[in-house]
């Protein structure tokens, strides 16, 4: 059987479709990224916002327009909330939860495919990462959060913290390593929260993962800010762990701040700035902002776009916020006009624009090894291969003559910034073209 596997949304998706596409694998099923050649496809769904439901449906619609005679499945957030809606949904043969989305390849095995274990079941094969013309790894450690974000549905969706066994996640590196895959990036829901359930925590694995595995390059996923300790910072000693946190903000308002239930203030999360770059001098800090929270004033909003440009973000994250049915944010007084909003987003972008361009500008003229990527593009007319940097720098490398293949790291001289596509461009010293 060949199975097709679609998702949109946070990481953790994406970490969770690669343990689908290895379950499929192991099952001697093909994996394929053209949908109409699927016998099977699985939809991993978002609602973080409502234009998150919203491109769900679409993406569920599409599927089936595309493909009308292969078996559908739904599974993620939006499947989880409305578990009702997506089974009406034309085409859709089963919804599987979120409680159940770790046993789905056996799940769907049992209501959708008829037993069967073909030969290549007990063969290796080709690592579903590359099947899916991926070149880094997201590894999903847990789930799950135990914070009440006043606008966030998502702990309703994934339910109370859970975190996966060291050894398994050591394992599952390991095994991906030993298939070429260079990168690996911790997920999940609340990252910062892993192994409380286990005596454990987030540095201890880390340091457990960078001594059993022989992985180059090891990141972290979305980290709130409050999970970082005064040791942390240690961790990044180590060359194979990547210099990069993104970590979540949502406003520059401390008032604003209060009223979404966020645990960390402004000065604390300046001061965790501040200290991260003094520590680790390459770290490069990203972020989430929410614009048009309930009750935002004009006043509040300025606040944050002041705040944003103190810290100096490379890259920001613009959500416009989308009320939740079911979250206390959708129930405060002052929700803020959709246009309003759109404003807001657009200023926004303007100054993570700036910020960006600052940033990678910095790089200009340094040497920076590249993991290469397997996407093609084109740049000033030019064909060129994609890459990234040690602390998420997008890197674009021409390709002409015998270029290195897709998945090896390279150490590359960045030669300018191009704004229009966000993208340094660089050499490798010493190529022949």
């Amino acid at each position: 059987m060949q199975v097709a596997l679609k998702s949109l949304g946070c990481r953790l998706n994406e970490a969770e479709l690669e343990h689908w596409a290895n379950g499929f694998q192991a099952a001697g099923h093909r994996l394929t990224t053209i949908v109409e050649d699927a016998d099977l496809v699985v939809v991993n769904t978002c609602a973080v916002t409502r234009e998150a439901e919203k491109k769900s449906r679409q993406l569920i619609r599409r599927a089936q327009r595309r493909n009308a005679t292969a078996k559908l499945v739904v599974s993620g957030c939006y499947a989880s909330l409305q578990p009702g809606a997506v089974n009406e949904l034309p085409g859709v043969d089963l919804v599987v939860r979120n409680t159940e989305k770790d046993r789905l390849v056996d799940i769907v095995t049992r209501e959708l495919v008829a037993e069967a274990m073909p030969g290549s079941a007990t063969e290796p094969g080709e690592a579903a990462l590359f099947a899916r013309g991926r070149n880094r790894a997201f590894i999903k450690i847990q789930d799950g959060c135990r914070h009440k974000c006043t606008f966030c549905i998502v702990t309703v969706a994934r339910g109370a913290e859970r975190s996966r066994g060291t050894g398994d996640i050591v394992a599952e590196i390991n095994r991906l390593h030993s298939r070429q895959i260079q990168e690996a990036v911790l997920t999940g829901v609340h990252i910062g929260a892993y192994g409380h359930d286990l005596g454990t925590d987030l540095p201890a694995l880390v340091k457990t993962i960078l001594a059993e595995t022989d992985i180059p390059r090891l990141r972290l996923g979305s980290l709130e800010p409050w999970n970082i300790d005064e040791d942390f910072f240690e961790l990044f000693a180590n060359p194979r762990f990547m210099p990069h946190l993104h970590l979540p903000l949502q406003s520059g308002s401390d008032t604003v701040l209060r009223r979404m239930g966020r645990r960390c203030r402004t000065g604390e999360y300046m001061d965790l700035a501040r200290r991260a770059r003094e520590m680790v001098p390459d770290m490069n800090l990203t972020t989430d902002i929410i614009a048009g929270f309930p009750g935002e004033t004009d006043i509040e909003w300025q606040q944050t776009l002041d705040f944003c440009r103190a810290v100096g973000f490379s890259h920001i994250h613009i959500f416009p916020y989308s009320a939740r049915a079911g979250t206390r944010a959708a129930t405060l007084p002052g929700q803020v006009t959709a246009e309003v909003k759109k404003n807001r987003c657009r200023q926004l972008h303007g100054a993570a624009r700036q910020m960006k361009h600052a940033c990678m500008q910095r790089h200009v003229g340094r040497s920076l090894p590249i993991l290469v990527e397997s996407d093609v593009g084109a740049m000033n007319g030019q064909p060129v291969r994609y890459g990234y940097s040690p602390n998420y720098l997008r890197v674009a490398i021409p390709v002409s003559g015998e270029f290195p293949p897709a998945n090896s790291i390279v150490t590359v001289q960045a030669e300018y910034y191009d704004p229009v596509t966000a993208t340094l461009l660089a050499t490798i010293p010493g190529h022949v073209n």
